[in-house]
């Protein structure tokens, strides 16, 4: 045993987050904490790191804290604020684990930083100190997909304790042995990966419903002996008034509120948004090359690449936040674009909560009706006394929560989301992946959830060496046309190799039939996926968009093998 926390209460003023929590944490657990926006997972996590409460630790304990936003001085130079952060750690050391991040300028001053790269930056120390117990709050937040995969892989052969809050599913599924999941002030403990704990919780809440009912029936049917008045005044009589007494004081299991997502979209037309030969630079720096696209009604496009490629720079093109760029951006004229950025956007922490939403609307037009800012809220689990709390009081996933419900307020039918996920826990990302199958509009978003893309999207920009690729369908399936990529770039090596051998042979009567049927059958194939990506750039129907799509994707594969034959026949004929 390497800790055991014993009895860890906290209120905030009359609200209690969580009351006798107990739990022990083994010397090679790899847990993960999950809950509800608001549950108190962070201050949980932070009284474990700083030791608060009654908790006991095996001697010696060396404890490695990454709070969900870093405190660091953004005066201080990378290796400075690196060196304050892992003060045991030799500048070698400290450079080594900075490059593995992917932060070479040592020099670069912390303030002008991204949050990716703070967070790298704070992740680097972090990882390079010794420790029993790595305590991880939201690691994965502003890190882009191929830091993510490298976390992930590292923490996988870590031989220590790990606890972490985090959102990202797929770290939950591939690192965590044990899930402890914190839901309305009590803890409970499941053993396994995020699918053993789906599966689990479902379990335990049908038991749980099941017991109450049970409980109810009989507390009905005692009710109607109490009433039916009944003396007590032999001692089964008075056992009897007493378990009525003790059972009718346990509290009731009360339903689960979920955040209710609205279709706010206004109508869209049938001209939407089309990307002319868009390139952008920064002074000598070039972002990206020329890029076109038009965007389908109902595109649902996910953008991916490294920290600091020009993914949000695109999306304030998009918006029409930056215009000084190459190329052109057409918005139809019944375009409305809602932007959700990362963090939340210019909040007054002084501002109420209903007092924030009214600054965009007080009556929304919806598929149920008008609904005003109050009854927005109420379905986004801001209920009387939380509509009156300041927004300074709120907890950084309950912030994010409002900043999503302002940005539907404006009834938008373009939704631009930069890291929607971000702080946002898993129940809330979840509806909201729900909510965006049926959003009648555009969705454009930016995240390294891979997760969530694999969830929403149908499609991908893909920015890689200053150049943004257009990808049919999800993470997942991107990065399985990137491995297949370099899997057919070495068989057409190996081509290369195996036919030094055969150059100086002259081609076969059959041979030379099949190199002028490949000269005329690959510029075919050519054009036909051409004529492809011109008629689905103007499809609605689904159904023909999968049809068309499939057959794109036989026909790019069959043009690859065609193109490697050709390849080794005509160097065969030109000895």
């Amino acid at each position: 045993m390497l800790a055991a926390i014993n009895d860890l209460s906290y209120s905030i003023g009359e609200r209690t987050l969580f009351s006798h929590l107990q739990f022990i944490i083994e010397e090679t657990d790899h847990l993960a904490l999950i809950g509800v926006n608001g549950t108190g997972k962070s201050t949980l996590l932070k009284m474990i790191a700083t030791r608060q409460g009654d908790i006991s630790f095996k001697k010696d304990t060396r404890i490695a804290y990454l709070p969900q936003t870093p405190e660091l001085d953004d005066n201080l130079t990378i290796l400075q604020q690196a060196s304050k952060l892992s003060p045991h750690a030799k500048e070698f050391e400290l450079k080594a684990s900075l490059n593995r991040f992917g932060i070479e300028n040592y020099d670069a001053l912390v303030g002008p930083l991204s949050g990716g790269q703070k967070k790298r930056l704070a992740l680097s120390c972090v990882m390079l100190n010794d420790c029993d117990l790595l305590i991880l709050d939201e690691p994965t937040n502003h890190l882009d997909t191929t830091m993510i995969e490298y976390l992930e892989k590292t923490l996988k052969k870590f031989n220590k304790a790990i606890l972490m809050v985090t959102h990202d599913r797929y770290f939950l599924e591939r690192i965590t042995n044990r899930m402890l999941e914190l839901d309305r002030g009590k803890l409970y403990s499941y053993e396994g990966n995020y699918e053993s704990f789906l599966k689990q919780k479902a379990e335990r809440e049908a038991t749980d419903l099941s017991a109450q009912h049970k409980r109810e029936q009989f507390l009905k049917k005692e009710l109607e002996w109490v009433r039916a008045g009944a003396q007590a005044r032999s001692t089964k009589q008075k056992g009897r008034l007493q378990r009525f007494e003790k059972l009718s004081q346990i509290e009731s299991i009360k339903e689960v509120n979920n955040v209710e997502m609205i279709n706010t979209a206004s109508r869209l037309g049938s001209k939407t948004i089309e990307l002319k030969n868009v390139s952008k630079s920064f002074g000598d720096h070039l972002l990206f090359k020329p890029f076109s696209y038009l965007f389908k009604r109902y595109d649902r496009i996910g953008i991916l690449g490294v920290n600091g490629c020009g993914k949000s720079t695109l999306m304030n093109m998009i918006a029409g936040e930056i215009n000084d760029y190459d190329g052109e951006i057409d918005r139809g004229s019944t375009i409305k674009i809602g932007y959700f950025k990362q963090g939340v956007g210019e909040m007054d922490e002084s501002m109420r909560v209903i007092d924030y939403v009214r600054e965009t609307s007080d009556a929304l037009e919806t598929a149920d009706g008008v609904l005003t800012a109050r009854n927005m809220c109420e379905r986004f689990l801001f209920d009387d006394h939380a509509q009156y709390t300041l927004i300074g009081r709120l907890s950084g996933g309950e912030k994010r929560r409002l900043y999503l419900l302002k940005v539907l307020m404006e009834g938008p039918n373009v939704l631009l989301l930069d890291e929607p996920t971000n702080d946002l826990d898993i129940e809330t990302i979840s509806i909201l992946e729900d909510y965006l199958d049926s959003f009648k509009g555009i969705v454009i978003t930016v995240s390294h959830d891979r997760y969530f893309l694999d969830r929403i999207a149908d499609g991908l920009f893909v920015f890689k060496n200053q150049t943004i690729t257009y990808h049919n369908g999800g993470y997942s399936d991107t990065i399985s046309i990137e491995e297949d990529k370099e899997t057919k770039v070495s068989h057409k090596e190996a081509y290369k190799e195996a036919n030094k051998a055969t150059r100086k042979k002259k081609l076969s009567f059959t041979e030379k039939k099949e190199l002028e049927e490949l000269s005329k059958s690959i510029p075919e194939d050519e054009q036909r996926i051409k004529d492809i990506d011109e008629k689905m750039n103007g499809l609605t129907d689904f159904n023909e968009i999968a049809s068309l799509t499939k057959e794109r994707d036989a026909l790019e594969e069959g043009l690859e093998e065609k193109n490697l034959r050709y390849l080794e026949l005509l160097e065969i004929e030109e000895g």
